[in-house]
């Protein structure tokens, strides 16, 4: 059990930055509506810069956390940005103004470009040969995270709209904590490697990675995948709110079920997928159902559809993963 401690605080820092995003999807229109006011257009507008900045500063960060991680360790890396991130949530919980919960999801989103640096980690500590399956269960635990996270949020959002920021916050600083006792150096002082000025550069990042034989294509499909995918975390409370009328705890249990479906797809049929029709037969099946669900979901009208296209959106989730492995 003792072993086994890293990989469990790994995939439970996992599990909270997925949590992190969950609970705030479902709370998104209410929170915008009551510190901004307007229309659920514009809201959704704004919901659209904060995803954005997030998303931009992931980017513009992820490299130079990695590289970090290169340098000093994964052990630091990971325990402050897990500090960082509870008194950002703090920050958004307590937020008045629209510039406030920019200013926290700006640093929300460097704070959150640590999945490289965990998944270096789980590399560190795992035979080749067992990498397929160990990424597996990262991105299963981001399919528990979605499950819990809308529940929470959605839940908590009835008793306060900031309830689930101050959630977050709690479960954030707790793994730290967790972490500083569990979680050892998985990468050796003769294998760390020197800062160089264009570590801190994403597009150069990119450009060495485009060099790697065989690797432009896989990073090609995987940006346009995820760039896809955002869809879901960016429009879908708001999409809910204005086809149907939901409130926080509907939204929340529709992306809960999306969630479960994420984790039995990345857990179960991911294996028994790759077994059958091999890494690129799986990627194949996942780009088709992804194309398919997002196409059904801008002709949905009727509430049952939602939930029979949820199934096939999760098997869209075993390309990250595959690539990855890949």
């Amino acid at each position: 059990m003792q072993r086994r401690l890293p990989t469990i605080f790994i995939l439970l820092t996992l599990v909270i930055n997925a949590m992190g995003i969950g609970l705030m999807i479902p709370v998104m229109p209410n929170l915008l509506l009551e510190i901004r006011g307007g229309s659920l257009s514009e809201a959704a507008l704004w919901g659209g810069v904060l995803s954005t900045s997030f998303a931009v500063m992931q980017f513009l960060f992820g490299p130079t956390i990695g590289n970090l991680s290169d340098r000093y360790g994964r052990r630091p890396v990971l325990l402050v940005s897990l500090f960082v991130m509870a008194v950002d949530y703090l920050v958004m919980a307590i937020a008045g103004t629209i510039w406030w919960l920019l200013v926290a999801r700006i640093v929300g989103g460097i704070t959150a470009a640590t999945q490289s640096t965990a998944a270096a980690f789980m590399a560190d500590t795992t035979p080749p040969e067992k990498r397929g399956a160990q990424f597996g269960l990262v991105s299963a635990a981001f399919g528990v995270g979605f499950i819990l996270g809308p529940v929470i949020g959605g839940l908590a959002a009835t008793i306060h709209v900031t309830a689930p920021f101050w959630i977050a916050a709690g479960l954030s600083l707790a793994n730290a904590v967790f972490g500083i006792f569990v979680l050892p150096e998985s990468l050796a002082p003769e294998n760390r490697r020197p800062l160089a000025r264009g570590d801190f550069n994403p597009f150069g990042s990119i450009l060495r990675a485009f060099r790697i034989p065989l690797l432009s294509l896989p990073l090609t499909l995987l940006f346009v995948l995820e760039f896809a995918n955002m869809v879901y975390p960016t429009i879908w409370a708001f999409w809910l709110t204005a086809l149907f009328g939901w409130g926080p705890a509907a939204i929340g249990m529709s992306l809960a079920a999306y969630g479960i479906g994420i984790a039995f797809t990345q857990g179960v049929i991911m294996r028994y997928a790759i077994r059958a029709l091999g890494e690129g037969g799986t990627l194949r099946l996942a780009i088709i159902a992804g194309l398919i669900a997002l196409v059904g979901f801008s002709f949905t009208s009727r509430v049952w559809m939602v939930f029979v296209l949820l199934p096939i959106a999760c098997l869209a989730d075993m390309a990250p993963a595959t690539m990855t492995a890949m």
